[in-house]
């Protein structure tokens, strides 16, 4: 009898170490996420950071790292998150219109166009801002002056 409740202690201390491990991952971002909305960015990067090492697919921890980089003006790590959101969750819109956005300071017209449709394809909350998009690119490109 006394063997049960070891083995039963175990069972539950085990099972209450895992929960607690998947409670800290969430609360992670969480708490980088509310960090980020007041504005700080080094506070919010180092839990958003922390969230990625419990879980390294979670997108949005990755999108909300890109707009710190974005705030912070550094294209190219802001670019690198966005990607790797993207490759997680392929239909992430507002990792696809950051990357737009990033497009155009770049005047890559095509990448502009390929992600445009792709956003198309997949945006439910975000639709207007495509248009948006697309009449920036458009006052962007070269005009045919023939």
């Amino acid at each position: 009898m006394i063997r049960f409740y070891k083995k039963l202690f175990f069972f539950l201390f085990f099972l209450l170490s895992f929960s607690n491990v998947a409670l800290t991952k969430e609360n992670f971002f969480k708490e980088g996420k509310k960090l980020f909305e007041v504005k700080k960015y080094d506070d919010a990067k180092f839990l958003l950071e922390r969230s990625i090492v419990y879980d390294p697919k979670h997108a949005n921890s990755y999108l909300y790292l890109a707009k710190i980089y974005k705030k912070k003006d550094n294209q190219k790590k802001e670019k690198k998150n966005l990607e790797t959101a993207l490759l997680i969750d392929p239909i992430n819109e507002e990792a696809i219109l950051m990357l737009m956005e990033i497009e155009i300071k770049k005047t890559n017209y095509s990448e502009v166009k390929e992600l445009s449709d792709r956003f198309t394809k997949v945006c439910k909350k975000l639709c207007k801002e495509n248009e948006k998009i697309l009449q920036d690119l458009k006052n962007l490109e070269p005009k045919n002056e023939s």
